[in-house]
């Protein structure tokens, strides 16, 4: 994606497939003349866009046939979203007619937009900085409310804001140093050491209070993964269906019937938990299965919960539990299974207490202990971090990592005064950090970095 975005572009602003409406976006110097071409206003005494004032018509094609009946609304710009001259097209949902009018559109002067293509002309327009930029895909793809609440906060640019205004603190740091590697004959004041110590650290303080958030509301902005494992016709199939509450998973008494793995998103009380039931253990010969189950501890170490289902009416030991499915990262929960029969003696959930683990028993072929199980799922992924708070200022994973390049730096810059580097090369961390800085915000940014973020829009967007 060039970094320049030229012409006039329209595309379908809702989402794919049919609707009750669907909304053809059309911006550049070009917008308002399709517009003309294409609507024909119900009233006779229309004499044009009114801006900001839906305008009810029909949408005719070249032929001056109707094609359908239309809100049409101007949005001059630079006071629109793109900051060009916009006009959006409020049509019937239906895949045909907002096909049919997007191609009127086209063929009157638009191109098809490219994805992220509205927002990036908002950016290069300075209608918004890169942080509202991300924080719009935020809101769009956020799986929870809390997420949405988050990228809320950011797209009202108060993360970019405080980015800036830590930037403009640095770069005055770097102007006062710049006048004592210039002039150092000179009787001028120069900025003492221990006061740039001093402004250096509360930099760092004010960085680390913005990444604070990151980790303990990753759950909420990005979801997270329980992974079902255990051996071979222990219940997984069935419990992924109960907690799902419709059949998804093939549940037989044949062993090694799930060889793939199986993957189903659950909103537990606004948290979106994808839930992985991977193929059962045991020794097989099979190549297929053999994949499966290595493909099935893979996501195990990746998982935020890793549920171990044990089948409680028959004998079980520590042993029988995959050595590494026992011993990752991960947080554990035991669930043993099919609790409405009769228990194997000992019985497997007294075992499991006994070895440290948290015991749910369920039977999910009757339902019972799934809502509590539910509840649990949520307890052990959120670990205490609680509702996230709808002010709460949290970067993304990329201003994260590069805030906490920024971080970096001024550390080493702190270690530095204290060993009363010459001012030339205190200089030179103070630009990188400025530069991670600007790259948050977008003031400085590489092309690849702009054409990464931009790609993961939706085309109408």
């Amino acid at each position: 994606m060039s970094s320049t975005s030229t012409g006039t572009i329209a595309a379908i602003a809702t989402p794919p497939g049919d609707g009750g409406v669907g909304i053809i976006r059309i911006s550049g110097e070009k917008a308002q003349s399709i517009g003309r071409e294409i609507f024909r206003p119900a009233k006779d005494s229309f004499s044009g866009f009114k801006p900001y004032t839906m305008h009810y018509g029909t949408v005719v094609d070249s032929e001056d046939i109707e094609i359908d009946d239309v809100l049409a609304v101007f949005m001059p710009g630079p006071n629109s979203y793109t900051g060009e001259d916009t006009i959006e097209i409020n049509c019937h949902g239906g895949r045909a007619i907002l096909g049919a009018v997007l191609g009127e559109v086209l063929a009157r002067g638009a191109r098809l937009a490219n994805a992220g293509e509205f927002t990036l002309r908002a950016f290069l327009n300075g209608r918004m900085d890169l942080t509202q930029a991300e924080a719009v895909a935020e809101m769009i793809h956020a799986p929870s409310k809390g997420a949405a609440q988050l990228a809320k906060v950011k797209l009202s640019g108060v993360l970019g804001e405080r980015i800036s205004g830590l930037r403009a603190r640095l770069e005055d740091l770097r102007a006062q140093l710049c006048v004592a590697v210039d002039f150092p004959e000179d009787e001028l004041e120069c900025l003492p050491l221990d006061k740039m110590r001093d402004e250096v650290g509360d930099a760092v303080q004010n960085i680390s209070e913005i990444l604070s958030g990151v980790e303990r509301t990753k759950a909420w902005r990005e979801g997270a993964l329980a992974v079902l494992s255990g051996k071979v016709n222990a219940g997984k199939s069935s419990l992924l269906n109960a907690l799902l509450g419709r059949e998804r998973a093939i549940v037989t008494d044949i062993p090694g019937t799930t060889r793939d793995f199986i993957e189903e998103t659950l909103n537990l009380e606004g948290l979106q938990v994808r839930v992985v039931d991977t193929a059962g253990l045991r020794e097989t010969s099979d190549a297929v299965e053999k994949a499966g189950l290595d493909m099935g501890r893979d996501l195990a170490a990746q998982a935020d919960l890793v549920l171990l289902i044990i089948d409680g009416s028959k004998p079980f030991v520590l042993e029988d539990l995959d050595p590494q499915f026992a011993a990752i990262g991960a947080d554990c929960l035991a669930v043993v299974n099919k609790c409405d029969l009769e228990q194997a003696v000992p019985a497997p959930a007294e075992i499991m207490r006994g070895a440290g683990y948290e015991v749910v028993e369920i039977s999910a072929k009757k339902g019972q202990g799934i809502e509590r199980l539910a509840e649990l799922i949520r307890e052990h992924i959120l670990k205490g971090a609680g509702e996230p708070d709808p002010d709460e200022l949290v970067p993304n994973s990329r201003q994260a990592a590069t805030l906490k390049k920024a971080n970096s730096e001024l550390k080493d810059l702190m270690e530095d005064i204290e060993m009363q580097i010459p001012y030339d090369l205190l200089g030179v961390r103070l630009e990188t950090a400025c530069s991670a800085l600007s790259e948050i915000t977008g003031e400085i940014t590489p092309q690849e970095v702009l054409n990464s973020i931009f790609e993961n829009f939706c085309v109408g967007k």
